[in-house]
């Protein structure tokens, strides 16, 4: 599918490697013009880079990051460089609506997060609670009616992919937005038999596609494996180090 022609906005200032110094917290908060207005607060540091020819590609990954962790920069990384992508949008959840225990507070995981994922390409948001969004459907729509010349895919690690239809309106995200699935070695299979699988399993985009998964008209979702970290948040709080 042909992309849409985008109007050229401001682009973020980079804010130098993974691992770098970087300005701060005010550098992170300024708003793109696109007409006489200001942004809304809502959309505070979501900035939508002009790409040639098309909409910029933008991953999305949600989640509570309690805590934030090296596989979360690490399974980032994997996807702008295999997806093809021109951002990745950290979404830090005001709370799992799947999860019994609540997270900690929003603005130690937002400080904890952007401490830890320094990169020109990656931007950490809050932007779910500004809209007041609880599930991702809602926050998908929001989105792209805020940003419609971007391209957003949503990615989720085969954990998610399994639980998936559990999602308050799945079906819904599955046709908004193409999906990037990353995979350990051996996790393929069960991924594959997951119920949202096998319900779009002839939508799904081969890995050798995957580079132009944005482009594509959904529902399309791709299923990538590679090495990942072992660290998960999970873990972190089990062994008492996210106290």
């Amino acid at each position: 599918m042909a992309p849409r022609a985008a109007p050229r906005l401001t682009a973020p200032r980079p804010s130098g490697p993974c691992g770098a110094s970087r300005s701060g917290p005010a550098e992170a908060s300024r708003l793109p013009i696109s007409g006489p207005a200001p942004e809304p607060v809502a959309a505070r540091g979501l900035v939508v880079p002009s790409r040639l020819g098309g909409g910029p590609r933008i991953g999305l990954l949600g989640g509570s990051f309690d805590p934030p962790h090296a596989g979360h920069v690490h399974i980032t990384l994997w996807a702008l460089r295999s997806l093809g992508l021109d951002r990745v949008w950290w979404l830090v959840s005001p709370g799992n609506p799947l999860k019994r225990r609540g997270p900690a507070d929003l603005a130690r995981r937002m400080a904890a997060a952007r401490a830890l994922m320094r990169h020109p390409r990656v931007v950490v948001s809050d932007v779910e609670a500004r809209l007041g969004a609880r599930f991702t459907a809602d926050t998908l729509a929001l989105l792209s009616a805020r940003f419609p010349q971007a391209r957003f895919v949503w990615l989720m690690g085969a954990d998610n992919l399994a639980r998936f239809h559990l999602w308050e309106r799945w079906e819904t995200i599955m046709a908004h937005v193409p999906i990037g699935v990353l995979a350990r070695p051996g996790e393929q299979l069960v991924a594959g038999l997951a119920p949202a699988a096998r319900r779009f399993a002839r939508f799904r985009v081969d890995a050798g596609a995957a580079h132009g998964l944005a482009l594509m008209r959904p529902p399309a979702w791709t299923l990538l494996t590679g090495p990942m970290s072992a660290q998960s948040s999970t873990a972190i709080r089990d062994r008492g180090e996210w106290p």
